[in-house]
């Protein structure tokens, strides 16, 4: 199990971390298996989507954001519900299949690191299932 730590910058933002999680996957001389991404907080998740087109994120937080405004009669006191629902949506983990030591994604995929309750420091756990 590998632990990296991120600091993010925004409120709300979505980080390509395909390369790090991939040179982890490297480093771990897994030739074929999977790799599960874990986001160990409640107000944070992780997702696969485009990452060519900037644009492509930016829509998602729009969206999410309208549908998920940061003002409504929530009761969580701490003021950081929205956070915690769209952490719901988005979820805490993706399994990510390893081929010949290679992430197995698609042509435009990339894993995103979300964050909704930022700017903070994160972690990121990673572990490797195969062999080498």
């Amino acid at each position: 199990m590998i632990k990296i730590s991120i600091k993010t910058k925004s409120k709300t933002e979505f980080i390509d971390i395909t390369c790090e999680i991939q040179k982890v996957v490297h480093q771990s001389k897994i030739i074929n298996g999977c790799c599960i991404v874990f986001i160990p907080h409640t107000t944070a998740g992780v997702t696969i989507n485009e990452n060519a087109d900037p644009s492509v994120v930016s829509d998602i937080l729009m969206i999410m954001n309208q549908i998920i405004p940061d003002q409504a009669p929530y009761k969580h006191q701490e003021g950081n519900s929205p956070a915690h629902i769209k952490t719901s949506l988005f979820g805490s983990s993706q399994y990510i299949p390893i081929e010949g030591g290679q992430l197995i994604l698609g042509t435009w995929q990339g894993v995103f690191f979300c964050e909704f309750d930022g700017p903070r420091t994160r972690n990121i756990i990673i572990q490797m299932i195969g062999s080498n």
